[in-house]
């Protein structure tokens, strides 16, 4: 039977190394704390371009979405028939302006006629009667005159405001019946500073007015914006407008706050949301954004716990910090460990070496 002969040197396998994996120090801070609201921007200078007169529009004077001043000449109407109301009117007036000489010159000559018996008492006061209907008429027509050179000075159409002006929205050639009530031709838009307007439940108006008589006061000059799609620059709105009174249908408050349009990035009616503070947590938990994952059970981090393992762990979000840190509101506590790399690369249950960057 043949003997079979094993051989064995004695040695053990050496165990696997850790990995070095890098992680990071859950720590705490002050922050401001803040509660969302949709809104939408509205322009403080904004102005309709009307017609007031009856006519056909002749000219429009400027391009649509172009910068206007402020008495610049936008459209003309068609000034034919105020034109010559003007010309009746003064002609009116100047023939009433004789009619008053007259019956001045006359009115002066019976009461000289009177004091010489030379006419009758009725016919001095016939002869004031007429100069006073004179001055009247005088008037009259000095009214006259007035408004059909201000109807006149309607047919030339010039731009209310300075602003960014739309498009016409009646074309050259229509005719147009402003003398009733007045036609909208176009809109201008000042966009050097508009509103964030937007509205927020009773209950946090109280919590707001709280600490605006406390020390937290100033949380509302500069109360962050966000847009729906990234813009070049930040904006920051300044609380300038509170209603006087709450909505009884919604139960909320209409608040306004002051932005400065840099480079006219911003427009007349643009959806904004304004993160209002509502006060300050000083011993808020942070971590690093990057280092959070998300699966089908929602936000979670990787905890490396006092035996050097991975340790699977959901979260619970507060809002972004210094643009680069997360609040987190459930599930870490301040002096955890969390891997902050290669998030993908390690598993639940991994013994690994963490290297704490900060």
């Amino acid at each position: 039977m043949p003997i079979v002969s094993c051989s064995y040197d004695g040695k053990k396998k050496a165990p696997e190394e850790a990995r070095p994996v890098d992680v990071a120090v859950a720590f705490t801070d002050s922050v401001v704390l803040h509660k969302t609201y949709p809104g939408y921007l509205s322009a403080d200078g904004k102005a309709t371009v009307v017609g007031q007169v009856n006519g056909k529009l002749l000219t429009k004077n400027f391009e649509p979405g172009s910068y206007v001043r402020k008495g610049q000449v936008l459209f003309t109407i068609d000034p034919t028939l105020y034109r010559d109301e003007v010309a009746r009117s003064e002609a009116a007036l100047s023939s009433a302006i004789s009619s008053r000489d007259y019956a001045k010159s006359h009115y002066e000559a019976v009461k000289k006629a009177l004091e010489a018996d030379a006419v009758s008492k009725m016919e001095v006061l016939n002869a004031e009667s007429t100069l006073q209907q004179a001055e009247s008429n005088i008037k009259n027509c000095k009214a006259a005159l007035n408004m059909a050179r201000t109807n006149l000075g309607y047919c030339t159409v010039t731009a209310p405001i300075s602003g960014y002006i739309s498009d016409a929205k009646i074309k050259v050639g229509n005719v147009i019946s402003g003398s009733v009530q007045p036609v909208a031709l176009a809109d201008i838009y000042d966009n050097t500073e508009l509103s964030a307007v937007f509205e927020i439940e009773d209950s946090q108006y109280e919590t707001m007015v709280a600490s605006m008589n406390g020390e937290d006061g100033n949380l509302y000059k500069a109360i962050p914006l966000k847009f729906r799609d990234a813009l070049p620059h930040s904006y920051t709105a300044d609380l300038s407008y509170e209603a006087p009174s709450v909505n009884q249908s919604t139960g909320t408050i209409l608040l306004k706050g002051k932005v400065k349009n840099i480079d006219n990035e911003l427009k007349d009616g643009m959806y904004v949301t304004v993160s209002l503070p509502y006060g300050a947590n000083p011993k808020s938990v942070l971590i690093k954004d990057a280092s959070i994952g998300t699966d089908q059970l929602g936000k979670y981090v990787y905890v490396v716990n006092d035996s050097n393992k991975v340790v699977y762990t959901p979260i619970e979000l507060g809002e972004v910090f210094q643009d680069s840190l997360r609040v987190i509101d459930k599930g870490i506590l301040p002096g955890m460990k969390y891997v902050s790399k290669a998030l993908l690369t390690v598993r639940e249950g991994e013994t690994v070496k963490p290297i704490v960057k900060k």
